[in-house]
């Protein structure tokens, strides 16, 4: 058995079927991923993701030790309860982890970083903030819930204390605040609007009875993984890991080359792949003809090389396959895809696939 966070209990009285994801006991689907999905993009779900791990940051040092330890340039947070995503690298420049970085004041700021990462980045940031005036404090007793959906944050202000309300409908999109005893930041993980709240996990499954009561739908992971995927969000251990830059994974703007003295950690070796010819690109895929794309299958880019699918699967929204894929750099807009002993044909597509409810895609045309 893994481990469990304050809402395993809803989760079973609503006949979530359970999975182990990195190591926590969490909601597969309540019944219908594809009706969870549809949900999220048409009206708004909740999901319980208490599993992921948060840290806050404290000290005079702090926000010199973020400059060193983050590709992003921190510099960017002056407004109380900016948000800011990016990754921490190791020095060959590969992903340890991508996270995202509240401002709360110059001396505090919260990170929030991947569930299945949890030990490995505790043990890197607290090696790396020994050379900083830097406090470094897990905050294990809280809970997370993202709600997400076109009426989310509508449907979710009446679980937030009155006096609060106003400020957080009024919170721009990578902004946050404490309401009371609830830190709500206008961020997500569907490539829809929404909040994800942290709050004392004692709190937490009252907070769920609220929302659900209030119409929004209870949801799991595999909908939040097809939502993420349509929305062209990596996802950690899959689309990019330690052996992986964010130049290959589609998150160069992510990394804050200016100012050019700011020394961050694997600086060096992006410079030199920055200026790679044969730096590899990272696409979106449409296939064309009947199948399924899945993680790990070959890409075949006729005259050029081959690459491999990082995610794919299927699009509720759009009722077509799609992938995340790493493929060799040059100018080209198909290519092939085996699938089963068969070469299928696909499409390279801008992403995001979907976005705030709406396909992004041409999906009968040319190439975008």
């Amino acid at each position: 058995m893994g481990s469990k966070t304050a809402l395993f209990e809803k989760h079973n009285e609503a006949g979530a079927r359970i999975v182990d994801f990195g190591g926590w006991d969490m909601p597969l689907h309540y019944g219908s991923q594809k009706q969870e999905h549809h949900a999220v993009r048409q009206n708004a779900g909740a999901f319980d993701v208490s599993h992921m791990t948060i840290i806050d940051l404290f000290g005079e040092g702090v926000r010199a030790f973020l400059q060193y330890l983050v590709a992003n340039d921190v510099a960017k947070l002056r407004d109380y309860g900016k948000a800011l995503y990016t990754a921490m690298l190791n020095a060959g420049g590969g992903v340890i982890d991508d996270l995202i970085i509240y401002y709360i004041s110059d001396t505090n700021y919260r990170l929030v970083v991947n569930a299945a990462t949890r030990d490995k980045d505790l043990a890197w940031i607290r090696e790396q903030a020994v050379f900083f005036d830097v406090g470094v404090s897990e905050r294990a007793e809280l809970a997370m819930i993202a709600v997400q959906g076109p009426n989310a944050r509508q449907l979710a202000a009446d679980s937030i204390a009155a006096e609060y309300r106003d400020a957080a409908l009024a919170l721009k999109p990578f902004y946050s605040l404490q309401a009371g005893g609830v830190f709500i930041a206008r961020t997500g993980y569907t490539g829809e609007d929404g909040w994800e709240l942290c709050m004392p996990a004692a709190d937490a499954p009252e907070f769920w009875d609220q929302l659900l009561s209030s119409g929004v739908t209870p949801c799991g992971l595999g909908a939040r993984d097809t939502l993420r995927l349509e929305a062209a969000m990596n996802l950690y251990g899959t689309d990019m890991d330690e052996s992986i830059s964010p130049l290959e994974a589609g998150l160069a703007w992510t990394i804050g080359w200016e100012p050019a003295e700011r020394d961050f950690i694997g600086r060096g070796a992006l410079e030199k792949l920055r200026s790679s010819p044969n730096r590899r690109q990272f696409v979106g895929l449409l296939l064309e003809d009947r199948g399924v794309l899945r993680n790990h299958q070959k890409v075949v880019v006729e005259g050029i090389g081959e690459g491999e699918i990082t995610s794919g699967g299927f699009s509720p929204s759009i009722g077509k396959s799609i992938a995340l894929a790493r493929v060799p750099a040059g100018d080209y807009d198909r290519a092939m895809v085996e699938v089963r002993g068969k070469m299928l044909n696909v499409r390279i597509v801008k992403t995001p696939f979907v976005c705030n409810g709406k396909i992004r895609i041409d999906i009968e045309g040319e190439a975008l």
